[in-house]
């Protein structure tokens, strides 16, 4: 399944930025950041479980907020890309 994860972290205390990094860790051991707070994540369901479970650790909800698209086995379709920054192919050589 195709994931986009986006989150929106209050990082005005030590305790906001330590959640910042622990989010970008958590999405980052599953997938590629695209932007700063934005996510593509290619994962099966558990991995996809684990990752979401992660990230609902992290957040505070009182303060925080993360939003999941699920973009099916037609994403190539629905992902349009300008500027820099070009995209990866997830089905790819992990090695550059």
């Amino acid at each position: 399944m195709y994931v986009i994860v986006t989150y929106d972290i209050h990082t005005k205390t030590p305790a906001g930025k330590k959640r910042l990094r622990d989010a970008a860790k958590a999405c980052l051991n599953f997938g590629q950041r695209v932007q700063n707070s934005v996510f593509e994540l290619d994962v099966d369901p558990g991995q996809w479980a684990s990752c979401r479970a992660r990230l609902l650790e992290v957040i505070n909800t009182d303060e925080d907020s993360v939003r999941f698209y699920f973009l099916g086995s037609e994403w190539k379709k629905r992902v349009e890309h300008h500027g820099t920054k070009t995209g990866y192919d997830s089905q790819g050589p992990l090695i550059f």
